[in-house]
């Protein structure tokens, strides 16, 4: 049985914004499922093409349990159908997963309507807690393994999962079902009618852009959680916190989060990068440089400076090549002693960057950059300076900051790598001739560019292409599933400037554009005026191609600007580098 719940409004449309799914998954368990139709963002201020959803649970036992709440937005519709499915007050336990706000942000209506409900989770995410809502509660704290017995075989069992993606995060799995809830781990940002994963071919870009931007950067910790999640019995349901639930494709996407977490860890060069969960924008900022430096290949732990072991701390740095640090406040004891930690065992030719919190209270930038360059660190990328909340362009500035200092971590690998090819094989590969192409795209208040000529005619009908897009680009979180583009097309004996321009290195957050004339496409992605011809292009499907990504687009719509005008070809001599 499913049922709808719709937002009060004057229009279809705006009712349709925000809507309440309910659904029987399994016996004696009901999801709640707040669709936010519309909403274009998340987190860390990637885009979203399909709005997102957040899921809540009821388990009926014996006992009742509610896994996780809403977010704040959903606050009279979740709390009217909770109501209408159980009565809030016979609430016997509230599982809290983790407390980020749009899973928890209606705890303290949830204790205002349930005064007796145990409120259960790691010891960290009730510390949490109670920083956040400010009121006591009656509290039980699990640890791995520990199990709550509901009744009627609902026996709920922990499992420990910090860092996915915040440090204080737990999954539970119940015994009577074969259920997992695993809030944000195997999520996507996917709002749709259906209550399970019916379509796959539809969600997996989300599932993966999703994985590559939360998981992703905390890949060794999801190895650890799974094999946690190996020594359950059989998983039925995968019943996550965004998105729809896994119930036909358990096993596949499943182990993609295994593979896609395998490669990342493989890699011999890590980078630490270290946040403080709940000062500021520290956590959202760190995502957004981590999932830079993972488009490089280069290996990423993530350290939050209020909850790591500092033993940890001190091996991870010790063994890392790379790390990033964030202001915090000199009054936040537990972060400043973790940073004297870092700068006990940091050493010379390490590479490192610094970013602001924007909590405000951060402690000097200028102070901490000097500090870590008289121990002879090597700064990666220029000081990240927050002065506002951060917008589009502040988390684009951050993943191009985390790709240049992948970048010169994998310096000397990339040297290796380019030595080490056959020599005939390299010099056949390179006769491989190509075209001269400027790629354009925009997004809200962020812009990027790149020179391409892996770029080819793919098929009739409809017509496409299709463009080979190294993982390291800047461009390539603008050219998802969805995303629209421009392929400037340059000009035979009349390209030296525009391939010189959009060659050289661009510090992170640069104007690309500046000094280039441009006119605006129906998609607000720019147009080269000095190109011999552009197309607007929509990114239909990528397929991973180990250093590159394979974008097919549409071409749907053009011109030629000389029609008598050759297309500029490109040769190299070698084909084992650009």
């Amino acid at each position: 049985m499913v049922a709808a719940v719709a937002n009060p409004a004057n229009s279809e449309a705006k009712a349709r914004r925000l809507t309440i799914q309910v659904s029987e998954i399994a016996p004696d368990t009901t999801t709640l499922r707040s669709l936010d139709w519309d909403r274009d963002r998340f987190d860390i201020e990637f885009g979203l093409q399909n709005g997102t959803t957040y899921n809540s649970y009821i388990i009926r036992g014996e006992k009742i349990a509610l896994v996780d709440t809403s977010h704040a937005k959903f606050r009279s519709l979740y709390l009217d159908t909770l109501k209408a499915n159980i009565d809030p007050a016979t609430i016997d336990y509230l599982v809290i997963s983790h407390t980020e706000p749009d899973h928890s942000g209606l705890v303290s209506d949830i204790l205002a309507l349930a005064p007796n409900v145990t409120v259960v989770g790691t010891k960290v995410a009730l510390q949490f807690l109670s920083d956040l809502i400010h009121q006591p509660f009656k509290q039980q704290i699990l640890k791995n393994g520990d199990q709550i017995d509901l009744g009627k075989g609902h026996i709920l069992q922990s499992v420990s999962a910090p860092n996915l993606h915040w440090p204080d995060t737990m999954l539970t799995y119940d015994y009577g079902t074969g259920v997992l809830f695993t809030c944000d781990v195997f999520g996507m940002h996917y709002c749709n009618e259906p209550t399970f994963d019916e379509d796959l071919k539809a969600i997996a870009p989300d599932y993966r852009f999703y994985y590559d931007c939360l998981m992703g950067p905390n890949a060794r910790s999801v190895l650890a959680a799974m094999k946690r999640m190996d020594e359950l019995p059989k998983i039925d349901i995968i019943a996550n916190g965004h998105g729809p639930l896994l119930r036909y494709n358990v096993v596949e996407l499943t182990g993609n989060y295994r593979k896609w977490s395998q490669d990342q860890t493989k890699g011999e060069t890590t980078a630490v990068v270290c946040y403080v969960s709940d000062y500021g924008y520290s956590d959202r900022l760190s995502q957004a440089i981590a999932k830079g430096i993972i488009k490089t290949g280069v290996a990423v732990e993530m350290v939050d400076l209020k909850a790591t072991d500092l033993q940890e701390v001190r091996e991870l740095v010790s063994q890392a090549s790379g790390v990033v640090l964030c202001t915090s406040p000199e009054s936040h004891e537990t972060a400043q002693t973790a940073l004297s930690t870092i700068m006990g065992v940091a050493k010379e030719k390490q590479a490192f960057g610094i970013y602001e919190a924007f909590g405000g209270e951060d402690q000097s930038i200028d102070l901490l950059n000097n500090k870590f360059k008289d121990l002879g660190l090597t700064p990666a990328f220029p000081m990240i300076r927050v002065r506002e909340q951060p917008h589009e362009s502040t988390y684009q500035l951050c993943d191009e900051a985390g790709t240049d200092l992948g970048q010169l971590l994998k310096r000397k690998e990339t040297i290796k790598q380019m030595k080490a090819i056959d020599a005939e094989l390299d010099k056949a590969l390179g006769r491989i001739a190509g075209g001269l192409y400027i790629i354009t795209a925009a997004k809200g208040e962020v812009k990027s560019a790149m020179l391409a000529s892996w770029v080819a005619q793919t098929s009739f009908k409809p017509l496409g292409l299709s463009i080979a897009v190294a993982k390291d680009r800047a461009i390539e979180s603008l050219m998802h599933v969805g995303d629209r583009f421009v392929l400037n097309v340059l000009e035979e004996g009349n390209y030296t400037k525009l391939m010189q321009h959009f060659l050289k290195r661009f510090a992170p957050g640069a104007d690309r554009f500046e000094g280039v004339k441009t006119q605006a496409s129906t998609s607000g992605s720019p147009i080269l005026t000095d190109a011999l011809a552009f197309m607007e292009c929509t990114v239909v499907s990528r397929m991973e191609c180990s250093d590159h990504w394979i974008v097919y687009a549409t071409a749907d719509a053009g011109r030629v600007s000389k029609a008598d005008a050759l297309s500029a070809t490109h040769h190299r001599k070698v084909g084992n580098h650009y």
